[in-house]
């Protein structure tokens, strides 16, 4: 059982660290001239197979996933929508304009909109170390907002943030109307219809946008999106599910803290981005604020 967890967690954790690869691989795309609409199309190109495959592999040897799919059809394509479409346009939108490291902290703050939507929307209460890890988190957002401010044109960073912002609220929505779908189809059957949803309204998007002009980038911008779609989308996709099964989910999402880290450490590393005192600080307040979010018991809905 102790081997079981401690492999767990290490599953978990590299889950955590390839998704957080997602924001430096955008950034050094867009270096090739490519907006977000045609590299969020690439990358549901290439990863739809995957989802797709594993999906209907999955749905074949479940009748009561076929039935429920069936039922709640409508809920799974809104919820993809918003999660796998919306949030990911947003943040790539976000990402012209702003350091990979700020995209990351400003992101990070869906745990703490999960517990807001869900005392609006289920009446689920909020306890107090929650409130006061909301307040940490926020602080913490604007300590490094305010001084990325200070090294980047203003008007670009107040743009870039907002995009993040909205992606972080409408991904916080999809979670929120997840759990009990999940439940009812399996997570592979969701994630896999809810991903093919989404790659159809990008579909749609890119054609009213660019057209399908999708073959006139250079090379390495193909090669970009391919690391984007397997490395910071599929494999970990599966590998947190894997995660989970093994140590639970707030365990996960504890490890999952080392995520803005992670992107942190790479945006120094392939990006030359320099990170301050004080943005270092913003950084650690926004992570101890989510763990304490993470590790506070989930109340009962009130009745």
């Amino acid at each position: 059982m102790k081997e079981s967890k401690i492999i767990g967690g290490l599953i978990a954790m590299m889950g955590a660290i390839m998704f957080s690869t997602k924001a430096v691989l955008v950034k050094l795309a867009y270096q090739y001239d490519i907006d977000a609409v045609s590299l969020l199309m690439l990358r549901m190109l290439f990863s739809l197979p995957f989802f797709l495959i594993i999906g209907l592999m999955t749905l074949s040897k479940s009748k009561s996933s076929q039935v429920n799919l069936k039922k709640n059809k409508w809920k799974v394509a809104i919820l993809g929508l918003l999660g796998y479409y919306i949030a990911s346009y947003l943040d790539l939108e976000g990402l012209r304009y702003i350091d990979a490291s700020l995209e990351r902290i400003i992101l990070f703050i869906y745990p703490t909109l999960v517990i807001i939507f869900s005392y609006l929307i289920y009446k689920i209460p909020i306890k107090h170390i929650q409130i006061v890890a909301i307040v940490m988190t926020y602080v913490g957002i604007i300590i490094a907002y305010r001084a990325n401010m200070d090294v980047s044109q203003g008007e670009e960073v107040v743009t870039g943030a907002s995009y993040v912002l909205g992606s972080a609220v409408a991904y916080s929505l999809y979670l929120v109307g997840t759990g009990d779908l999940s439940l009812k189809l399996g997570t592979k059957v969701y994630t896999s219809t809810s991903m093919s949803i989404a790659a159809l309204a990008i579909i749609l998007h890119n054609s009213l946008v660019n057209g399908f002009n999708l073959f006139d980038f250079e090379s390495v911008v193909y090669f970009y999106a391919l690391l984007i779609s397997i490395i910071s989308t599929v494999i970990p996709s599966y590998l947190i599910v894997e995660g989970i099964r093994r140590i639970g989910p707030n365990n996960s999402s504890i490890i999952g803290s080392i995520g803005p880290i992670s992107t942190i450490t790479l945006a120094v590393i392939f990006l030359g981005e320099e990170i301050s005192l004080v943005q270092a600080l913003g950084s650690v307040i926004v992570i101890v604020g989510v763990v304490l979010v993470i590790l506070s018991k989930e109340p009962k809905p009130s009745s």
